[in-house]
């Protein structure tokens, strides 16, 4: 059942149709939002909606990852995962192009109960805020890259460089925002707790 004839059925409940071009969020499927932009991409040409869906938008944010060897690599990371944002005209035929895509789960919205029994009835999309939009894209613009490093406290550790070469520890603290940890070695027969850059030390498997 479309969204304008689900709507149709309680005219009490029915919503006047967006004007003006709003902000969703759709959930798709996991690991498939680039999928389904190119899907829907393509869609807008097939369909003929390009006036009425405006833009397509994945949020990222920069995060610098720190490789076994030491070495940094700077990456993109999806901000949410598993949700893809449209600026669009929330009409039937938009609603159907978007909710028909390869890989879409549904609409980020207010659930709508049936009008009978006790089926469930669809989801009515809800537009975000203006003010959840101006965070989420301030957020991917503005934000410093995020350091991330595949250690934990309890890991086991070998130092790479430094006073310390060759030593080996475990992992008591991690501190993302200085790039540092703090490890135990044992230095002349005593655990002593040391800290070091995460590019001086590598996890032992």
């Amino acid at each position: 059942m479309s969204f304008a004839a689900d709507q149709s059925q309680d005219q009490n409940q029915a919503e006047p149709t967006e004007s003006k071009a709003r902000w969703y969020a759709v959930q798709v499927a996991s690991g498939c939002e680039k999928r389904v932009k190119a899907n829907l991409e393509q869609r807008i040409k097939t369909l003929d909606v390009a006036d009425r869906i405006h833009q397509i938008q994945i949020p990222q944010a920069p995060v610098v990852k720190i490789r076994k060897d030491g070495t940094r690599k700077q990456e993109e990371e999806k901000v949410f995962p598993g949700y893809v944002l449209l600026q669009m005209k929330m009409e039937d035929e938009v609603w159907q192009a978007v909710k028909n895509t390869p890989n879409v789960i549904n609409f980020v919205g207010a659930e709508q109960q049936s009008s009978y029994g006790r089926r469930r009835g669809h989801v009515k999309p809800l537009p975000l805020s203006r003010s959840e939009v101006e965070r989420i894209f301030k957020q991917t613009q503005e934000q410093e890259p995020v350091v991330q490093v595949n250690m934990t406290v309890g890991d086991k550790i070998i130092v790479l460089s430094g006073p310390f070469k060759d030593f080996e520890g475990e992992v008591v603290e991690v501190s993302t925002e200085r790039n540092k940890l703090k490890a135990l070695l044992s230095i002349f027969g005593r655990e002593t707790p040391v800290e070091l850059e995460f590019n001086q030390v590598e996890k032992q498997s």
